[in-house]
């Protein structure tokens, strides 16, 4: 049986489609990600998932269960953390966690060995209020919440948005061992090398899935040949770059040029070799650039299938 499968679901809020016939499935105890930008879909999808809003249309199942039909039953089976803090900001670490506990019928003491490994961060500040907690200790706090009741399913939705790199590594340490115990996950991010810890994931778009896979099958099915260029002046040399290049592509799927970092990925139009890039960049008055074939990775499939479904 599959932990989560959704069959051409559809929601609108009036005239607006947040999501456009969505399908996909979710292994029992797999780690799975929703990766795609802001208003992409995802807080929309995993509300109905969570059995908290019923969709316009198609259907959807949590270990063969409807989320609308069966709502009642499996609310006592998910674990569910929303992308805004939701706990009760006026209780203390160790009161939201005691009312949580009490409302599915359990206690922090006998499910203490699952939220442990968690818990143990925010133990010492249990006597403090929820809302004075630092951005990471609350997202550990919603999780053990979440987790107080032993779910069989983790919906999280954009978990670590907005929290330091340390605490974001740390949460998905968290997760990992989570998996271990036969927790089913299922995540949202906006950040796509969050995308590289999940066995699988979908990349959504404007309501829809552009493609689903594991992270490296999705790396490597980026079609073509893909270039980093770089030079002390990156606003020039992309500027450049779009002028040069970006009326010559048309190819397919072919990438217009797009700062990463230090550099700017490009895919070159057909005929034209990387040194003649670097001839025509010298001849704009930007000496000393350099190019570099590279790995594409997720962020530029995810800039290619967009490109292919405009």
């Amino acid at each position: 049986m599959k932990a989560a499968e959704a069959y051409n679901i559809t929601h609108r809020y009036g005239k607006v489609t947040a999501l456009d016939d969505i399908s996909f499935t979710v292994g029992d105890g797999e780690l799975f990600g929703f990766i795609g930008p802001d208003g992409a879909g995802k807080t929309t999808l995993f509300r109905i998932a969570a059995t908290l809003i019923i969709p316009s249309g198609g259907r959807m199942t949590l270990f063969g269960l409807n989320t609308v039909s069966r709502y009642r039953e499996l609310r006592n089976v998910i674990g569910y953390m929303p992308g805004r803090f939701s706990l009760y900001q006026d209780l203390t670490v160790e009161e939201n966690l005691n009312f949580f506990a009490t409302i599915f019928g359990t206690t922090l003491k006998e499910n203490y060995n699952l939220i442990e490994p968690i818990y143990r961060h925010i133990e010492p500040y249990k006597k403090r209020l929820a809302g004075k907690l630092s951005g990471g200790m609350k997202q550990k706090l919603a999780l053990s919440c979440a987790l107080i009741h032993r779910p069989k399913i983790l919906i999280l939705d954009e978990p670590t948005t907005g929290v330091d790199a340390v605490s974001r590594t740390e949460f998905w340490e968290m997760l990992a061992g989570l998996k271990s115990e036969g927790i089913t996950i299922i995540v949202s991010t906006p950040y796509m090398d969050e995308a590289l810890r999940c066995d699988r994931i979908a990349l959504i778009q404007s309501g829809r899935i552009l493609g689903i896979d594991t992270p490296d099958n999705i790396r490597h099915s980026y079609g073509q040949k893909l270039y980093a260029v770089s030079h002390p002046d990156k606003y020039k040399l992309l500027i450049t770059l779009r002028s040069h290049l970006s009326a010559e592509n048309t190819e397919p799927g072919a990438l217009r040029p797009e700062p990463f970092g230090d550099s700017v990925h490009v895919t070159l139009p057909e005929g034209i070799k990387p040194e003649q890039v670097i001839t025509a960049l010298a001849a704009s008055g930007l000496t000393g650039a350099t190019i570099t074939e590279i790995v594409p990775g997720i962020e530029d499939v995810f800039l290619e299938l967009m490109k292919r479904t405009q």
